[in-house]
C-alpha cells in the first residue's frame, strides 16, 4: 500500500492529511491500514478516559487501583510507539527525548 503524510495531534486525537492550525504535533508517513489502526488506538484511549471519568466520581475507589486509568496509560504508550515507528526523524527524536517508551520499545 502507498504511504501518505499525515499530521497527528494526540490531545485531540486528530489524524489529518491536511496541515492547518496546530494539528501537526507529529508528522507520520502511513498506509491507510496503519491510520485505521492508529484511529482505533485513539478510540480505545477515549473509552478508557470515559471510564476513568466515572471512577473519579466514586471517592472510595483509589486512583492507583483504577484499571481504566491503567488501560489509558497503556493505550497512550501504544500510540507513542506507533508514532515513533511511522514518524520522521523529528518525531523520533522528540519521543526519545520525553522518554515515554523507555529503551525496550525503541
Amino acid at each position: 500500500m502507498e504511504k501518505k503524510t499525515y499530521y497527528v495531534d494526540i490531545g485531540s486525537g486528530e489524524i489529518s492529511q491536511v496541515k492547518y492550525q496546530n494539528n501537526d504535533s507529529f508528522t507520520i508517513n502511513a498506509t491507510q491500514e496503519e491510520v485505521t489502526m492508529l484511529r482505533a488506538k485513539f478510540r480505545n484511549m477515549d473509552g478508557s478516559a470515559h471510564d476513568s471519568f466515572w471512577r473519579a466520581h466514586v471517592p472510595i475507589m483509589p486512583y492507583h487501583n483504577d484499571k481504566a486509568n491503567d488501560r489509558y496509560d497503556a493505550g497512550l504508550i501504544d500510540v507513542y510507539q506507533m508514532l515513533y515507528d511511522l514518524g520522521d526523524k523529528t518525531v523520533k527524536n522528540h519521543i526519545k527525548s520525553i522518554g515515554i517508551l523507555g529503551e525496550n520499545h525503541i
